[in-house]
C-alpha cells in the first residue's frame, strides 16, 4: 500500500465557463413517461393511473391556464426594498447633517501645536459636552477664520497674524 494520496484531476475541480451549465428543455415529459419510470412508479394507483394516461393526451403547461388562476401561483406584489444595516463598529451611527469630504490636504504641524488641538478637543468634550475629532476641529477653525477675513478685511485676524502685527 502507498502512502501517496489520490486527488482529483482538473477536469473534476475545475467545470467550464463558455457552455451553458443547464441543458435546454426541448420537450416537456408527458405523464405517461413519468408513470413509466420505474423510480417514479411505486404503487398500485400508480399503475392503475399508468393505463388510464395512455388514453389521455400528455400535459403541458400554457400560458393562461389554471395554474394562474391559483393565488400560489400569482406574481407576489412589490414589497418596499429595506435598506442594508451598515455596522458602526460600536460608534453611532454617521449623522445625516455630517458632509463628506472628497479633498484632502496635508498639514505639517509641531508638536506643540498638536498637543495644544488635542488639549482643546479634550476640552471640548469634558467641558462643553461636543465630541469632535481633530479634523473637524480644524475645519471649523478653517471656516471661522476665512469668514473673519471676508467680514473684516484688513482687520482680520487672519491677515494680522500673517503680517507678523
Amino acid at each position: 500500500m502507498t502512502r501517496r494520496p489520490v486527488l482529483p484531476g482538473a477536469s473534476e475541480l475545475f467545470r467550464r465557463t463558455d457552455a451553458p451549465s443547464v441543458p435546454e428543455v426541448t420537450e416537456l415529459p408527458s405523464l405517461s413517461t413519468t408513470t413509466s419510470s420505474p423510480a417514479l412508479r411505486g404503487s398500485s394507483a400508480a399503475r392503475r393511473s399508468e393505463e388510464s394516461a395512455e388514453q389521455q393526451p400528455p400535459l403541458t403547461l400554457v400560458p393562461g391556464g389554471a395554474a394562474d388562476q391559483v393565488p400560489s401561483f400569482r406574481p407576489l406584489p412589490q414589497q418596499p426594498t429595506m435598506q442594508p444595516v451598515v455596522p458602526t463598529r460600536g460608534r453611532p451611527a454617521r449623522r445625516p447633517d455630517r458632509t463628506k469630504h472628497d479633498e484632502k490636504i496635508t498639514v505639517y504641524i509641531s508638536a506643540d501645536e498638536l498637543l495644544a488641538l488635542e488639549t482643546a478637543r479634550l476640552a471640548l468634550r469634558g467641558q462643553h459636552g461636543v465630541a469632535a475629532d481633530r479634523g473637524r476641529i480644524v475645519r471649523e477653525a478653517i471656516a471661522v477664520v476665512l469668514a473673519d477675513l471676508g467680514e473684516r478685511g484688513e482687520e482680520s485676524v487672519l491677515v494680522r497674524r500673517l503680517r507678523g502685527e
